[in-house]
């Protein structure tokens, strides 16, 4: 089990850039696939990106392709969601969560260790 604390949300312009973070308490840090997912009012909770542990790879929605980058320092047991481009519909909380085991995991079903949220609001 592992605790996670996600920071860098706030309220930004459309086109404006966001970059949050996700400190991951534990010392098998690279044992752990670490997702991105977010929540908007009345929805489910969504995948957004993930990054496995083991290796450079990365997950990302279509929604967000080519707009978010994952990325993960080691050194820092840190794993950061770089938002460019933002886009009113990617106004929602965002949560980090891990699992695990290095896995292609896109359901939240699939991750048991959840940080508190960090609240995202882009205005048009």
């Amino acid at each position: 089990q592992v605790q996670l604390v996600e920071s860098g949300g706030g309220s930004v312009q459309a086109g404006d850039s966001l970059r949050l973070a996700c400190a991951v308490s534990g010392r098998t840090f690279r044992r752990y696939t670490v997702g991105w997912f977010r929540q908007a009012p009345g929805k489910e909770r969504e995948f957004v990106a993930s990054n496995l542990g083991t290796d450079t790879r990365a997950y990302y929605a279509d929604s967000v392709l080519g707009r978010f980058v994952i990325s993960r320092d080691s050194a820092e047991n840190t794993v950061y969601l770089q938002m460019n481009s933002l886009k009113p519909v990617d106004t929602a909380v965002y949560y980090c969560a891990a699992r695990l085991g290095s896995i292609r995991a896109l359901s939240p079903s699939l991750y048991a260790d959840w940080g508190q949220g960090t609240q995202v609001t882009v205005s048009s």
